[in-house]
């Protein structure tokens, strides 16, 4: 981490520090933590490889109807828009 004249810290390279793999776990357990609170379900990365993003749903999310409409436009319309690259979800 460098600094910015005036002592302000540039914090812009700290995320390519951290793995990608890291940050998507990291991101998947933010979400997890929403729906288990406001929905008692739950979604838990299994893997992550070639821009594909493998996770299992479990709680509430197993055998829900709502479930696809959840992994797709919940869980990956929000991991889109911080890995923009990312080619899809899916549960395992």
């Amino acid at each position: 981490m460098t600094l910015y004249a005036g002592g302000k810290p540039d914090t812009s390279d700290v995320l390519n520090e951290v793995p990608e793999e890291e940050r998507m776990r990291a991101l998947v357990q933010t979400i997890s933590a929403y729906i288990e609170h406001y929905h008692g379900g739950a979604v838990e990365m299994v893997s992550y490889e070639d821009n594909k993003l493998k996770v299992n749903m479990t709680g509430a999310c197993q055998g829900c109807a709502l479930a696809p409409a959840t992994l797709h436009g919940w869980v990956e319309g929000t991991v889109k828009q911080f890995f923009p690259n990312l080619a899809g979800v899916e549960s395992v």
